[in-house]
């Protein structure tokens, strides 16, 4: 359930009322961290000593609809007024063989064991519902473990023994790096080294999870620290090794930074968008195993692109992402090292709008990749700014008259040709249709029907 204005909060004091009394109902974890910390608050979890079937005999008599969605962990969905509200029971957590999940759990304990077993103490903070809109909030939150003294101190730290909690649950590690990306926070010293410790429990973490806790770290406040989180303890081996040959890579006069240290400036400068991070993170991963020297000690990266979306498309499937998101990272990582400039002609422009066309990555997106990997070679922001604004609305200009860029777009179809020529389809007309696309690329004026006739009379003749 998303926060929001008035309307959520009478569903939610119908909720109160109708579990009262003794219910104990409280929100825990990021929604009041969130909440304490100015941000967008987002799931709103809600916890209660009663048992689960009490809260849905309950919210019944209170002519309430419920839900059983997870009966097993305590959890009941509770709709007040159109909006549902996860109703969880206080409870303790068994062993975690499976490095991920409980495999019990125990109904019925107080709040402050409930709170013990969550995983940092920025999370172990929960306020009773009765106070969202008292004005001395921070006093009436329940905070065994100084969950706020952390917020205040910007710092992630495990709840107890933090090789405990990583024992428990090898996402863990990966959540705190995470975190420290979104909020901008430092981990604690003891917490942070227990990551590396905890590496063979992360690594029973399913790579669907992994991939969007990656992509929340990627879209982070500050996701260069979060990268380099995963590097220095280990957990980028897990998931992505083929990144770590990046670290020491030294690069050529044309980057200021090694290849390493260019991806974390990229991933930075690159708007917050899952495909352009993700991009920014992996457009260079082909330069370790591509560079040469030549014999003036010159590094070069010769085919790097191509390596780098080989290397992309094996670590996306790893992670299992979905075809159509991996396509827009591919479009991105394809075409970052093409930069028109002053000497492209027209028609070179057009031919390059038709490529990006043709892979379904949109002008702007391009431009928006380029500029962060351009400022990320770190020369300064003023002439690459000038330089990239020059080529936008150049690129720009040209994509506003909107020339034929596919087959499609000609004055003259497939069976139009047909009929000119007099014969029946075949690889012949995709021949024909690509040198009259040719045509029309270098002057978009010849896309007229009586133009392409003449173009395609006289190619059928030759």
């Amino acid at each position: 359930m998303k926060h929001g204005p008035g309307p959520i909060r009478q569903a939610l004091a119908r909720v109160s009322e109708a579990l009262a009394p003794g219910a104990q109902l409280v929100v825990v974890g990021g929604w009041v961290r969130d909440h304490l910390l100015g941000r967008a608050a987002g799931d709103m979890d809600l916890a209660t000593a009663l048992m689960p079937g009490e809260v849905m005999k309950r919210a019944k008599a209170g002519g309430l609809k419920t839900v059983p969605t997870g009966l097993q962990h305590g959890t009941v969905t509770v709709v007040s007024n159109g909006h549902g509200f996860e109703i969880t029971t206080f409870r303790g957590d068994g062993d975690y063989r499976d490095g991920r999940h409980p495999d019990s759990v125990r109904l019925g304990v107080s709040l402050q064991e409930d709170l013990a077993r969550r995983d940092f103490t920025i999370n172990a903070i929960a306020l009773p519902v009765e106070f969202l809109d008292c004005e001395k909030l921070k006093e009436k939150i329940i905070d065994p473990f100084k969950g706020q003294e952390d917020l205040e101190r910007r710092v992630i730290r495990a709840v107890g023994d933090p090789l405990k909690r990583f024992a428990e649950d090898g996402l863990r590690p990966l959540r705190a790096c995470r975190f420290a990306s979104q909020l901008g926070f430092t981990i604690e010293e003891k917490t942070l080294a227990a990551i590396p410790q905890r590496l063979e429990v992360s690594a029973k973490v399913s790579v669907e999870r992994v991939y969007v806790e990656l992509t929340k770290l990627l879209c982070g406040l500050d996701p260069k620290t979060g990268l380099q989180l995963l590097a220095d303890s280990g957990l980028l081996d897990l998931w992505t090794p083929e990144l770590r040959p990046m670290i020491g890579c030294a690069q050529n006069r044309h980057h200021l930074f090694p290849v390493w240290e260019h991806t974390l400036a990229a991933v930075g400068f690159a708007v917050e968008e899952p495909a352009l991070r993700w991009a920014a993170l992996l457009h260079d991963v082909g330069k370790p195993s591509t560079r040469t020297v030549d014999e003036t000690g010159g590094a070069h990266f010769y085919g790097h692109e191509a390596r780098s979306l080989e290397i992309t498309g094996a670590i996306l499937a790893r992670l299992k992402v979905g075809h159509a998101f991996t396509r827009e990272v591919f479009a991105l990582v394809r075409h970052h090292g093409t930069h028109p400039t002053d000497d492209w002609s027209d028609a070179a422009c057009r031919r390059f709008l038709r490529k990006l066309s043709e892979d379904g990555l949109p002008l702007e997106a391009w431009g928006r990749f380029r500029i962060a990997d351009q400022l990320a070679k770190g020369f300064g922001e003023t002439e690459n700014l000038f330089e990239h604004q020059k080529v936008m609305e150049r690129l720009r200009r040209l994509a506003e008259a909107q020339p034929p860029l596919s087959p499609s777009a000609l004055a003259l179809d497939g069976k139009a040709l047909m009929r000119l020529a007099g014969k029946r389809g075949g690889p012949w007309v995709g021949e024909l249709q690509k040198h009259l696309l040719e045509a029309v690329l270098d002057d978009p004026r010849l896309n007229t029907a009586e133009d392409l006739r003449k173009l395609a009379q006289e190619w059928l003749k030759s």
